[in-house]
């Protein structure tokens, strides 16, 4: 995936969506950003394209896809509107065939659930309760995981546990089975997720990072 040049992203005007454009804009790659609201976007840098429109719009999607060579999502749920993160991907996935794109790499929480996971009772107690006080999150980011095994894309889908909003930087561990730390730092998330998109060490995988 050297090859990677301009990325999409969706998510970036969020509170972790920030740091990845910053790392992505470090790291010398030009942007396409999907903003519901651009005005109240802050970062200034001619690598940044902005697109106005919305994740759950196919239309939005495709024209922010257009002309990029990777996807990166890190969108989060919106209270007290519909679910985003399985109506967003098949969004993503539809126009990344179309467009022949074949990398996508997207932010998720603990609580997803994989075949291949071997979670301990600390990180099954932690799922458990978000399908207890969120089950319809939690019923649309699993669903989200089925559409990736799906897919025909070269996805990563990387899960984390509490997110702390700094700029600190730990070493960070990474398993296919459990999350072995309680939390990371929005800036290691977002050197993972540029990482990662580039060199594919996890693909079509479900990798838990988290500080040591």
């Amino acid at each position: 995936m050297k090859n990677i040049s301009k990325v999409a992203v969706l998510g970036g005007g969020g509170r972790t969506g920030k740091y990845l454009v910053n790392q992505l804009l470090e790291s010398g790659f030009s942007i396409k950003l999907l903003l519901r609201n651009p005005d109240n976007f802050t970062i200034k840098d001619s690598k940044i394209e902005i697109i106005k429109g919305d994740a759950v719009n196919s239309d939005s999607i495709n024209l922010l896809v257009r002309d990029c060579q990777a996807v990166i999502c890190t969108i989060g749920q919106r209270l007290g509107e519909p679910m985003v993160a399985s109506q967003a991907t098949k969004n993503v996935l539809n126009a990344m065939d179309a467009y022949g794109i074949k990398r996508y790499v997207l932010l998720a929480g603990l609580n997803i659930d994989t075949p291949f996971d071997k979670k301990s009772v600390k990180t099954v107690m932690a799922t458990d309760w978000m399908k207890t006080n969120f089950p319809e999150i939690q019923k649309d980011r699993q669903f989200t995981y089925d559409l990736l095994k799906d897919s025909k894309v070269d996805w990563t889908q990387v899960r984390v546990p509490l997110i702390v909003f700094s700029d600190g930087s730990d070493e960070i561990s990474v398993s296919l089975e459990d999350c072995l730390g309680d939390k990371i730092t929005a800036l290691d998330i977002s050197k993972f997720l540029v990482k990662e998109m580039v060199e594919s060490n996890y693909v079509r995988q479900s990798p838990f990072i988290s500080a040591v």
